[in-house]
């Protein structure tokens, strides 16, 4: 999918195994530091999995944004729901149309692989980013709870 935001050509496409050192950066400014090499195994881990997906947001072979999501079947709904795990735009891309040229992405994926409703969570000092996902349609829905199994 490819768009015109800030005067300048975005694209907006499916990750790939060469797009590890950006993926690192962008994971880094979301506050989930790794390297290129680690990334990398993570977007390998991911390549088997068809119900979840990475998209980054490329300007002219710069990555300045990136999304995941998860598609599943929700027990409690009887429906596919699809999550989003991850959104993240680079902190010179922010307020110009990137993360929401990924979500609206996010949603036509969603709504092609027939999910009844797309959800995310943000942390809760994320102010700005609650902001930004209520004005682009989502609405506040469920307390989450964490309890750690290890280190992450």
């Amino acid at each position: 999918m490819a768009s015109s935001t800030g005067g300048e050509s975005l694209l907006v496409r499916p990750a790939s195994a060469q797009d590890a050192a950006g993926v690192a950066t962008l994971l880094g400014v979301l506050g989930y530091p790794c390297d290129r090499a680690e990334a990398a195994a993570r977007l390998r881990a991911l390549e088997e999995e068809p119900d979840q997906q990475i998209l980054v947001a490329d300007r002219h072979g710069c990555l300045v944004g990136l999304l995941a999501l998860d598609l599943m079947f929700y027990l409690p709904l009887g429906a596919r729901t699809c999550r989003i795990t991850a959104l993240v735009v680079s902190d010179s891309e922010q307020r110009r149309g990137v993360g929401r040229l990924l979500l609206r992405e996010a949603e036509l994926r969603a709504r092609q692989a027939g999910a009844a409703r797309i959800e995310l969570t943000s942390a809760t000092h994320r102010h700005e980013a609650h902001e930004f996902y209520r004005a682009c349609g989502f609405g506040e829905s469920a307390l989450r709870f964490l309890k750690r199994l290890g280190d992450a």
